[in-house]
């Protein structure tokens, strides 16, 4: 964990479906005080940020306050000795599962999710993939074991959303509390209402 300054969070957008997730994500940690985001977009995510939210490559770059390649290898974040807080990739392809899972390090998205295990920091995949095959289910296991937290983005109904925006919000908000960065994007659980008819047997 960073001992002074800002916090440091690195998020990473990979080629898998869910372009959205990391875009909101880094929305909110860019606008939240006291957070630096550190930003890695994969090529193949260049693809699904233009087909499935309609940005560009650059317009996402300026969202965050420090971009890196992930062809550059030699990146602040590709060190330990460079303190962050956590670090999430949203989405993840299974690609990316698999590099982590078996510590490829082979771009610098593998490699500083590699950092953050090996210190002992936040690591949180959003994978995105159905169904899963018994390679993916191995290499999510992989990675739990390791210290990892895999967080498929699947929504939430109780809170009754009205919107696909407010379904990713909820999603990310859950991701900010995983990392400890205090929010209010949705509503909080306080239990089941009192209200709920009893069910009077008929079919």
């Amino acid at each position: 964990m960073a001992d002074a300054g800002p916090r440091r969070i690195v998020v990473a957008i990979t080629g898998a479906t869910g372009a959205i997730y990391g875009v909101q994500l880094l929305k909110r940690l860019s606008a939240t005080p006291g957070v630096e985001t550190h930003l890695v977009i994969s090529d193949a995510a260049t693809l699904t940020l233009h087909q499935e939210v309609g940005l560009q490559r650059r317009d996402v770059e300026a969202l965050a306050h420090v971009v890196h390649r992930n062809r550059e290898i030699g990146a602040s974040i590709a060190s330990g000795s460079f303190p962050t807080d956590g670090m999430v990739i949203a989405p993840c392809s299974m690609k990316t599962l698999a590099a982590v899972a078996h510590g490829l390090s082979d771009n610098l998205i593998a490699r500083a999710a590699d950092v953050v295990l090996k210190e002992r920091r936040r690591l949180v995949l959003m994978v995105r993939e159905t169904p899963f095959n018994l390679a993916h289910l191995r290499n999510m296991t992989a990675v739990t074991e390791m210290g990892g937290i895999v967080f498929p983005p699947l929504p939430s109904f109780y809170n009754r959303p009205a919107t696909i925006a407010e379904m990713v919000d909820h999603t990310v908000a859950r991701v900010m509390d995983l990392l400890g960065v205090a929010n209010d994007l949705a509503p909080r659980w306080s239990g089941m209402r009192n209200d709920v008819p009893k069910d009077d047997g008929s079919v």
